[in-house]
């Protein structure tokens, strides 16, 4: 014997009805929380400290990465 069942219910009352708690308040205050630390993040971050920051480690990549390949090149076989 199979048995269909089908409830037609909004996400709060299925909550509600399975007895989850309501983490409605929770997520607005994680969510209003990350937004405080984004924006202070973002008035500390300014363009050239963002070019400093991105050319220095795109040249410290690139200085390793040469390295790596003269070390391939010069090792003996």
């Amino acid at each position: 014997m199979k048995v269909n069942v089908e409830v037609e219910c909004t996400p709060a009352e299925a909550r509600a009805f399975l007895g989850l708690p309501d983490v409605a308040p929770l997520n607005d205050h994680l969510v209003a929380e990350m937004q405080k630390r984004m924006d202070a993040n973002m008035s500390a971050m300014q363009p050239e400290e963002l070019m400093k920051t991105w050319t220095s480690f795109g040249m410290a990549a690139q200085d390793q990465f040469r390295q790596l390949m003269q070390a391939a090149v010069t090792t003996p076989k």
